[in-house]
């Protein structure tokens, strides 16, 4: 497990139990943890399907503000700091990496927010902006660019009391498609898909 992550949970863990607070109109709630991207096992193939892609998985801390716009529902937007990934391609190897942002904005339904342990679902729209493109191996030299990506998210977790706060456990879908340019040629397109997990520790305001 990551340090970050360990470092909330130990948080969680340290605080005193206080009676759950209730998240109604009006209020507002920080969230900070870490979060790992997971991409999807198949992430296409490149150059008329002959070059398998697969993008690898980054863990990065993250903050996210909720703000309420009635009981139980909120208006989320997830941040992080810039997620890396390396690129390889089935027969050549490792060629490259990238780096992404994340944002998120969802609508949220809290289910019982002043039980102990509260479950949430959401949905909402995300936009992945790619950039830092490097290129080794077998591309080295060339120039790599992946385009930007809007596409649906859906988010899931429960939050427990713990302290003042809320521990926050979670996992999101994200719809992610990047095209593929090399030395300005589109090559395809990058299915990243992929699930984002992790843990927050959530600070009324």
């Amino acid at each position: 497990m990551r340090p970050t992550l360990l470092a909330a949970l130990a948080l969680a863990c340290a605080l005193p139990a206080l009676p759950a607070a209730a998240q109604s109109a009006g209020d507002w709630t920080i969230a900070l943890g870490a979060h790992h991207v997971d991409p999807k096992s198949d992430n296409g193939t490149l150059a008329d399907g002959t070059l398998p892609l697969t993008i690898g998985g980054s863990t990065r801390p993250t903050i996210a503000a909720e703000y309420f716009i009635r009981d139980r529902l909120g208006i989320e937007l997830l941040a992080a700091t810039p997620f890396r990934h390396d690129l390889d391609i089935a027969g050549l190897g490792r060629v490259g990496s990238t780096k992404h942002l994340p944002p998120t904005l969802s609508l949220q339904y809290h289910f019982a927010p002043q039980a102990r342990v509260a479950p949430f679902l959401g949905a909402g729209l995300n936009y992945t902006t790619f950039f830092e493109e490097e290129t080794r191996g077998a591309l080295a030299g060339s120039r790599l660019d992946l385009g930007d990506s809007w596409g649906l998210a859906l988010h899931a977790g429960i939050d427990i009391q713990a302290g003042p706060g809320k521990l926050r456990i979670d996992a999101r879908w994200i719809d992610i498609d990047s095209s593929v340019r090399l030395d300005g040629e589109k090559l395809g397109s990058a299915q990243v898909d992929p699930l984002v997990y992790g843990a927050a520790y959530v600070i009324p305001l």
